[in-house]
């Protein structure tokens, strides 16, 4: 069984993301469902993030993010 330090070790890895995954990763005390809505919520509200997603293909309703979409929102919102 991993420790909490052994999971705070880990690097980040930037690949595809599916948009629950990494909602989840950033709000993991929290349903699936719910985690979904504020991450969207997040990047509607930011309007930086949401031009430079909307400039790679982004739409609130992608369900999966590429590599390049990943490491914009980890720029802006850091990483989970």
């Amino acid at each position: 069984m991993e420790s909490l330090a052994d999971e705070e070790e880990k690097p980040f890895i930037f690949r595809a993301y599916r948009k629950k995954e990494l909602a989840c990763m950033y709000s993991p005390d929290i349903t699936p469902r719910c985690a979904i809505r504020i991450f969207t919520k997040w990047i509607k509200m930011n309007k930086e993030l949401f031009r430079l997603l909307t400039e790679t293909g982004y739409h609130p309703r992608t369900r999966t993010f590429t590599p390049r979409q990943v490491r914009i929102i980890t720029t802006i919102l850091d990483i989970p």
